[in-house]
This record gives C-alpha cells, structure tokens and sequence, in this order.
C-alpha cells in the first residue's frame, strides 16, 4: 500500500508511529501549535517518482487544480509569494463552494509548502497544512516520500476523530492523485534506474 496514517485527532503531530527517517523528517518540518479544540494528523504516500518531478505539482500554489481532483478553479491574486492569497472553487460533491487560502513557505531547496484556510464557505477553520518532499529510492530508481500534516478546528457538533477522518479522507484522495499524475508524468519521462547512473 502506498499510504498511511498517523493521528486520528491526537496530539501534536510527533509521527510516533512511522518509525526512523520519516519520524525525523515529520519533527524537523511538520510542526503546528494545537489548540485543545482543535485535531491534527500526519498521512504519508511514497511515489515512484522523483522528487524535482513532484515538487513541480505541488509548488504550484497558483494550480492546485493539477493533481487535487476537488479543485475546479483557482485564482491568485498578485505575485505568488509568501502571503499570496488564492481563490479555490470547489467542485460539487463536497461540502463548500470555495475557499481562501494563504501561501505561508514554498522552500524550493527543501520542497516544503505550508498554506493556510483564512476564509470560505466550508467548516475548515484555523486549518493549517504543511507538505514535505524527500528523496528516496523505490524499486531501484527515484523516488519521492511525501509527508503532509494538519490542524483544524473541530466544528461545532463533530468529534475529533470525525473531524480528523474527514480530512484524512481528502489528502488520501488528493496524495493518491499526486501519486497518479507524478508517476504517469515519470513513466513518460523514462527515468532510469539508480544502478545504472
């Protein structure tokens, strides 16, 4: 299987069930300040791609819509930058409309990007992610370990663990299709195996 979970509405995001690098990487670049209503979680997907190829997606703050099937539209307003805001419509199906979201880093040393919800017609308040790409290798050749985290509050009449599932539902759904496109763009890219460089 190429994803998994940690969280499901616990504490601070700490990764404790991944094990050695990804641990280390999940405390190095996942870090959210968690209130007591609020939950948090960490999925990770490996994709048999390489990083430069993923990272290409997902530093797309102004085109989301590349890889996030959810996504029919997004507009920026002004340069893309730190601070930059977007205008997400979403497509039918969920419940909101749009959202309004905030670019807090895009490290393209690093393949870091962390966004934040400041507005919409959704429940996701105070919602806050973080996304890390790191190298590795999947069956001899280049790969990509992904590791997004989050915050959000928990709305009004929900639990934690129902808040927490809902959005774990919609990061699987959008890593499986970052997954999907990356690794169709590096089947078209033929990357070669690492033995052989």
């Amino acid at each position: 299987m190429n994803g998994n979970r940690n969280g499901g509405g616990g504490g601070g995001g700490g990764g404790g069930g991944f094990g050695g690098i990804v641990n280390d990487y999940i405390r190095r670049h996942h870090k959210h300040d968690l209130n007591d209503h609020q939950c948090t979680s960490t999925l990770v997907r490996h994709i048999k791609a390489p990083v430069h190829l993923v990272w290409s997606l997902v530093r797309r703050f102004d085109q989301p819509q590349k890889y996030k099937p959810f996504v029919s539209r997004c507009v920026v307003q002004g340069n893309l930058e730190i601070g930059s805001l977007r205008e997400v419509d979403v497509k039918s199906g969920l419940p909101a409309t749009t959202s309004t979201e905030r670019l807090e880093l895009l490290d393209d040393d690093k393949h870091i990007l962390s966004i934040k919800i400041i507005g919409g017609d959704h429940r996701l308040r105070n919602y806050s992610s973080i996304i890390s790409l790191h190298p590795e290798i999947i069956d001899g050749r280049p790969g990509t370990l992904v590791i997004e985290s989050f915050v959000v509050d928990i709305p009004e009449g929900n639990t934690k663990d129902e808040t927490c599932y809902f959005v774990e539902a919609l990061i699987q759904c959008n890593l499986k299709s970052l997954s999907d496109v990356s690794e169709r763009l590096a089947v078209q890219d033929q990357t070669e195996p690492i033995d052989r460089l």
